[in-house]
């Protein structure tokens, strides 16, 4: 398969994740490796995790999720093969210091920590403007 990257082709993200509209929250993926990942999102107005023109923590943690699913995704496209679908298993750790508005991009880091049978250790850090803003450790799941 060929390395589509980066890549802000709106369709071809989608195809790599399980979620549909309204519930997408990558946009953009730009790096990729075996255990890293960047991906990007815009933050718009009518967004499901939108309140008073802030995104809620809620919808961070779901981008951070998402994101490490692009990474799976990503994965199996480059393997020829459809991706499985995936779960939050356990979030060991988050941390907003800031909480985004509408019209913000995020760019998250998916550092890949360990991988076995199927679950996977991740830390995900999430960047407004080149300043952190949020950080995670997860543990998510493949069906």
């Amino acid at each position: 398969m060929e390395n589509r990257l980066p890549t802000s082709d709106k369709d071809f993200v989608e195809s790599l994740i399980p979620q549909r509209f309204p519930f997408v929250m990558v946009y953009e993926l730009t790096e990729y490796s075996e255990n890293h990942l960047i991906s990007g999102f815009e933050i718009k107005e009518d967004n499901i995790f939108v309140q008073n023109g802030v995104f809620q923590a809620s919808g961070m943690i779901e981008h951070q999720a998402q994101s490490v699913a692009l990474h799976t995704g990503y994965k199996y496209f480059l393997l020829g093969k459809e991706a499985p679908t995936g779960y939050i298993g356990a979030i060991k750790s988050f941390e907003a210091e800031v909480l985004p508005k509408t019209g913000d991009r995020l760019i998250s880091e998916v550092t890949i920590l360990n991988e076995v049978m199927g679950v996977t250790l991740v830390d995900i850090v999430t960047r407004l403007n080149g300043d952190v803003i949020a950080k995670s450790q997860m543990k998510t799941a493949v069906k």
